[in-house]
């Protein structure tokens, strides 16, 4: 189903079903002879159930507002294992699916740290470090994301 911007609505509660149906778009309209990547990632955070999920990007207004929702829910939570979750699905002009996925564990910080990186990478601490993702920047990410991590796996899975 799209949405009233023309692009595929994010309507599943699976992040594989969101990336799947964004490459399945790119499919129908894009050159016949071309892959086509679609990616869908989000943040689940223990304490919440999971969410924000795959909801993650409609969580809160524009700016800093998600954060400072997700914060003033997890205010006075001791659990904030949090991690980072992606999904690719490359699907090629024959119909050929291949996917990726990729997780970076870590926690939720307790207030906004960094200036490099979006959405929540002012307060994702990645396990292993004391550094948000936004002060690791965006080197780090693009070495050790949950992004860079569904990308090597898929490489893996060509």
């Amino acid at each position: 189903m799209l949405g009233a911007d023309g692009y595929p609505e994010e309507g599943s509660d699976s992040y594989y079903e969101n990336a799947r149906a964004k490459a399945v778009y790119g499919r129908s309209v894009g050159p016949a002879a071309a892959w086509m990547l679609g990616e869908d990632s989000g943040l689940e955070v223990a304490a919440l159930g999971g969410a924000p999920g795959v909801r993650s990007a409609r969580y809160g207004a524009e700016g800093g507002e998600a954060i400072e929702r997700l914060l003033r829910e997890l205010e006075g939570v001791a659990d904030r294992r949090a991690r980072y979750v992606c999904e690719l699905v490359l699907i090629g002009p024959d119909g050929e699916e291949r996917r990726g996925s990729g997780v970076l564990e870590g926690r939720i910080a307790e207030q906004p740290r960094g200036s490099e990186g979006f959405g929540y990478d002012p307060v994702f601490l990645p396990a292993g470090e004391k550094a948000t993702v936004a002060e690791l920047g965006d080197d780090w990410k693009r070495r050790n994301s949950h992004r860079a991590k569904a990308a090597a796996d898929l490489r893996g899975a060509s």
